[in-house]
């Protein structure tokens, strides 16, 4: 997840403001979004979640997640265009860190004695019409799902055939989990607006638009159920023999494609630092002085331990 863009997001869903700086997400941060149903009504109330870090730290993912919360979670990936070759890993550890997840709330909700399971709650908020395009070929995401890909006022300057990999990867992918994709730029207007119909639709059911743009050259809007397979085509190889690939399935083979084009960054080239503490993008200069104090004088009480235990032990 960006470590600034959905903070400019949900800034603007809620205030519908654009001027206001960004800054990086500190791990897990919360907020809300109130909508108004009608005169002298109670206020709809959107619980908005943001997870910051990149994937360093998908595991806070379990606290947004909960049974309380799972028969009306959704949720917003929010992928950088303008870094392809960090896309892919960063989309498949949150996916499957926020499935898994998923699958032990709705555990937990099937042993839990003397509670309703959470199943149903579960499942029926991902059960799809009968008529949903290639419906028995697809597995669907357990909730509903958002993919944005931001920065596209960067990736617009790419390669076309570039830009054609990632466009036809990522809507692969959002097809395959019965996602909605979207493509936005913090610097159009026009997209913001339509990155505030998809939240909007997703916090309280309003109407997201019939606007549906499923061509590679332009901003990608394609709601959930209107792409499909036979119109996706198939993985564009470029210069590669997809036969010698040896894929597994047909995400696999897709993945396989795309990490042809765009070698993937290695765990140790995206930095995951399992200590936020150590990570500039959260410096408090007076509050890390302090920190730097603290531990200088346990590492000398620790010095001093260790000496004072061999010197007895050397006495004995």
């Amino acid at each position: 997840i960006s470590k600034s863009t959905l903070s400019i997001y949900i800034y603007f869903f809620v205030f519908f403001l654009l001027d206001e700086p960004s800054k990086p997400t500190l791990a897990l941060e919360y907020t809300f979004g109130r909508r108004a149903r009608g005169h002298n009504t109670p206020k709809d109330i959107a619980h908005l979640w943001e997870l910051g870090g990149g994937t360093s730290l998908s595991d806070l993912v379990q606290i947004p997640i909960t049974p309380d919360s799972v028969s009306y979670v959704s949720i917003i990936l929010v992928l950088d265009l303008s870094k392809p070759n960090a896309l892919w890993g960063t989309m498949e550890k949150l996916l499957n860190a926020a499935h898994t997840q998923l699958e032990e709330v709705q555990h937990a909700g099937k042993t839990k004695s003397g509670a309703k399971p959470q199943t149903n709650a579960l499942s029926s908020a991902r059960v799809l019409p009968k008529d949903y395009p290639d419906r028995e070929l697809i597995s669907p995401f357990p909730v509903p799902l958002l993919i944005i890909g931001s920065k596209y006022d960067v990736f617009q300057e790419f390669d076309s055939d570039k830009k054609r990999v990632v466009s036809k990867t990522l809507r692969f992918v959002a097809h395959y989990y019965a996602a909605s994709l979207l493509f936005t730029s913090i610097k159009s207007e026009s997209l913001m607006s339509k990155t505030k119909s998809f939240f909007s639709h997703l916090a309280f059911g309003v109407d997201k638009g019939k606007t549906v743009s499923c061509d590679s050259s332009k901003p990608l809007v394609i709601p959930a159920g209107s792409d499909s397979f036979s119109q996706i085509g198939s993985p564009p190889a470029m210069d590669l023999d997809i036969t010698s690939l040896h894929a597994k399935n047909p995400k696999d083979l897709w993945r396989k494609v795309y990490e042809h084009v765009f070698p993937q960054e290695s765990t140790s080239e995206q930095r995951e630092l399992k200590d936020p503490a150590s990570d500039p993008q959260y410096s408090e200069p007076q509050i890390d002085a302090m920190r730097a104090q603290k531990d200088q004088i346990v590492k000398c009480c620790i010095n001093s331990f260790i000496a004072c235990f061999l010197q007895g032990h050397s006495a004995i």
